[in-house]
């Protein structure tokens, strides 16, 4: 007789095989299970498609509004004027950033999301309260989502004195990777930016996650000295390029050529549909070796006051944007938000595998292409083999 944590029984894997999933240790013990297997509890999925937890690769948990009765958007629609109206409204709000954070990250749990990548401004008005804050709700989260952080300079680098060291000080309290943000458009000194956080990122032994708004040729002349920077120091895997608008602003040559030398440098891409700007050639750059993987960016913030952080509805969207409408290529869309971006937040055990970690979550879906473009409910959301999610409502601790 074999002992399990958890069984899953009449499951259907995304190739379409129906079986059992036993789960032991937090991890996938078995796929196909003993007629004899016993375990603590047992969840019939009655034929629900199983899927692994999704990845959230680009988020600000710090801005987040969720928890608080509506807003209206105080910015103008200019990145400065947004990046001002954080500094007025985020300090007075009656909800701490820790709140706002595992309000938003509880939210995006239930939707099935098991890993985020989170951005966190630091700055010289905030200093650090808003990593302790996001740090607090990371640990209070710990056993639901995991959270990796992104020191984030929003504000700038070289244009505010005093943020590099403010980031190298979020280094060592527990940032997870160096951030930076339009070296020509906020800094105008995209040397003294790149080289500053690069060096950090050395220093530390960190890889980095950069914002790049930038357009046309302005934004690729920052892609390339990444790559540059990102090959001279043997950083290849470890370097993001989030959002990369520039790329859909290009000639297709260039596009081209670009997507070749990000491939070269290990240079990733991340991104969230884009809005109103020039969306980035997605498959170009998977076609030639780029990872490209997904987030949600701004869930109802003071950015933006669209979005409830669904993984499978931004999928969703993206696929529209990029035109992509046939089943195999609405499976590639998925792995923004599965394999792909737990390759960009190194998360080497995931996956519907035995030995993974045991990261699940199950739909009634006929398959993944329904899964994104209806964006089907999520039924069980589990988390290192614990039930964390039931019926679309957050049911961790």
């Amino acid at each position: 007789m074999t002992g399990f944590d958890t069984l899953l029984t009449n499951g259907v894997l995304p190739d379409g095989r129906r079986t059992d999933i036993a789960l032991a240790g937090g991890r996938i013990a078995a796929i196909g299970v003993p007629a004899d297997a016993v375990a603590r509890e047992s969840f019939d999925l009655h034929g629900d498609l199983v899927l692994p937890g999704l990845v959230d690769g680009h988020m600000h948990l710090d801005k987040t509004l969720v928890g608080l009765p509506w807003l209206p958007h105080p910015a103008a629609p200019f990145r400065m004027s947004r990046i001002e109206a954080d500094k007025r409204v985020l300090p007075g709000l009656p909800l701490s950033t820790e709140a706002r954070a595992v309000n938003l990250a509880r939210q995006c749990v239930a939707h099935g999301t098991a890993h985020i990548r989170t951005h966190v401004d630091i700055d010289l008005e905030g200093k650090l309260t808003k990593l302790e804050g996001v740090l607090a709700a990371r640990e209070k989260l710990a056993g639901s989502v995991t959270i990796q952080i992104v020191a984030f300079p929003q504000s700038g680098v070289m244009r505010c004195p005093g943020v590099l060291d403010l980031l190298d000080a979020a280094m060592r309290s527990g940032a997870d990777l160096v951030g930076g943000i339009d070296p020509l458009e906020i800094d105008r000194d995209p040397k003294g930016q790149l080289d500053g956080i690069f060096a950090l990122a050395e220093k530390h032994g960190r890889g980095l996650d950069i914002h790049l708004h930038e357009p046309g040729e302005m934004g690729l002349f920052n892609v390339q000295e990444i790559c540059a920077r990102s090959l001279a120091l043997g950083l290849q895997g470890k370097v993001t390029i989030s959002h990369g608008f520039c790329l859909g602003g290009i000639a297709e040559s260039k596009q081209q050529a670009t997507a070749e030398l990000m491939a070269r440098a290990g240079v990733m891409l991340v991104t969230h549909g884009a809005g109103s700007a020039t969306f980035p050639p997605i498959m170009l750059l998977r076609r030639a070796g780029v990872t490209v993987f997904a987030g949600n960016d701004d869930v109802r913030d003071t950015w933006s006051p669209y979005g409830n952080g669904d993984m499978l509805e931004r999928l969703s969207f993206i696929g529209w944007r990029a035109d992509l409408r046939h089943d195999p290529l609405i499976h590639e869309v998925f792995e923004l938000g599965s394999s792909a971006g737990a390759r960009a937040l190194g998360r080497g055990d995931y996956g519907l595998a035995i030995g993974c970690a045991a990261d699940l979550v199950t739909s009634p879906a006929s398959g993944i292409p329904e899964a994104v473009g209806a964006h089907a409910p999520r039924r069980l959301v589990f988390h290192g083999g614990k039930l964390v999610a039931r019926d679309g409502a957050y049911c961790g601790t």
